[in-house]
């Protein structure tokens, strides 16, 4: 009954079991590529937040195996049967010449592959803090993207001869592409779900900061709230292009939402660390701890403990780039808030994933296929099967 009414309730969630993804969340991330063509050329990718493993098994079959899925799937057969048409158009066929109606035979056609040999060229890192099943051709990591002791595993598994205590915190061989599909558990306590997942974003993008390639891309959820044109033009600081995707596997009642960030430009006169992230204060603290060692040093210094905010801890705003840009258009474009554009991705014909689909009368539910590894309510789960099992001992 369960998993029957599940599979009427969400059509993803049923064709994700019968297509063989561990989650529905593959299908986000294959409209999201539809529509913005995030694959193409790209050898080296870091997966973020990645349990179960969807998006690192979208890009293990089609970055390393050469599938393709959606649109890619159905125009290069197309493409390759019209090819053939029109060679024969162009050798003068009798038949179309005389306006015969006789259909033209397409059984001979070879089309595109739609599966090209494997590419062992691709290099994919997954991290998450809870463990992940293997998937071919993929590092998995188990770390913290917020601490600092993560980027030198990610340099020396994107690059095996990386050396921490000789070569430089930056990676030789940057990737073209981050993904950050992680989210918290959610409250019910809007703006506090927001806020936390803000702050999980800017733990991505400061971890993106370190290894991306000039010109690489940035793909990770939001939750769109309030004051969600603030974080856009903070990561418009960083990237030529930043969008607002809604695919249409998304729910349309959910506040989630997809940023994707084309075209990286570190800025310039910004060094990327996990030591001194972005979001956290850390420039904050800084200021604080010379103000308190500056009123160590003697007691004829003026009081201020009256003094607040800026006052206080003499703060200096930092802004990136250099002092040739530094014109009235560039400031404003910097310091306004910015409204990103918003695209809905996904063929509107397709799968509506809040609506419910009548099951035929044969079908039989599927187990997924990748159940949770180590998932946080195992314990809780245990606990209740324990406490059920003695009440039930107690009644007998």
């Amino acid at each position: 009954m369960g998993k029957s009414s599940k599979d009427k309730r969400d059509a993803y969630y049923r064709l994700a079991k019968e297509q063989g993804w561990r989650a529905r969340s593959a299908f986000k991330l294959l409209q999201l590529d539809e529509e913005f063509d995030l694959f193409t050329g790209v050898t080296r990718v870091v997966d973020l937040c990645a349990a179960p493993g969807s998006w690192s098994q979208v890009l293990s079959r089609v970055l390393i195996k050469g599938e393709k899925f959606g649109r890619q799937a159905w125009t290069d057969p197309e493409a390759a049967l019209k090819q053939s048409l029109l060679s024969l158009n162009a050798n003068g066929s009798r038949a179309a010449a005389a306006g015969s109606s006789r259909a033209v035979d397409t059984s001979s056609v070879d089309p595109a592959p739609t599966r090209p040999s494997a590419n062992n060229d691709v290099k994919i890192v997954s991290i998450d803090l809870q463990p992940i099943s293997p998937l071919e051709g993929i590092v998995t990591l188990k770390a913290d993207i917020t601490h600092p002791a993560t980027v030198p595993l990610l340099l020396q598994a994107l690059d095996p001869e990386y050396d921490a205590s000789t070569a430089s915190p930056t990676v030789s061989h940057p990737v073209d592409l981050v993904l950050s599909d992680g989210a918290p558990d959610v409250t019910g306590l809007h703006d506090l779900d927001i806020y936390v997942q803000s702050q999980l974003l800017f733990a991505a993008l400061n971890l993106a900061l370190c290894v991306l390639k000039p010109g690489g891309a940035f793909v990770a959820k939001i939750f769109r709230g309030k004051n969600v044109d603030v974080l856009y033009a903070q990561l418009k600081v960083f990237f030529r292009r930043v969008v607002v995707a809604k695919p249409r596997s998304s729910r349309a009642s959910s506040v989630e939402a997809f940023i994707v960030c084309l075209g990286f430009q570190m800025p310039a006169g910004f060094t990327p660390s996990l030591e001194t992230p972005l979001g956290t204060g850390a420039v904050l603290n800084e200021a604080a701890a010379k103000a308190a060692a500056a009123g160590s040093e003697g007691d004829d210094a003026p009081d201020n403990s009256e003094a607040t905010g800026d006052q206080a801890m003499d703060i200096e705003t930092v802004e990136f780039g250099s002092a040739d840009d530094d014109n009235g258009e560039a400031r404003a474009e910097r310091e306004a808030r910015w409204i990103a554009p918003f695209i809905a991705c996904g063929d509107l014909s397709s799968w509506d994933s809040d609506a419910s689909y009548r099951l035929p009368e044969d079908y039989v539910s599927l187990n997924p296929v990748q159940p949770p590894t180590a998932p946080p309510y195992k314990t809780a789960l245990e606990n209740k099967r324990q406490r059920g099992q003695g009440i039930a001992s107690g009644v007998h």
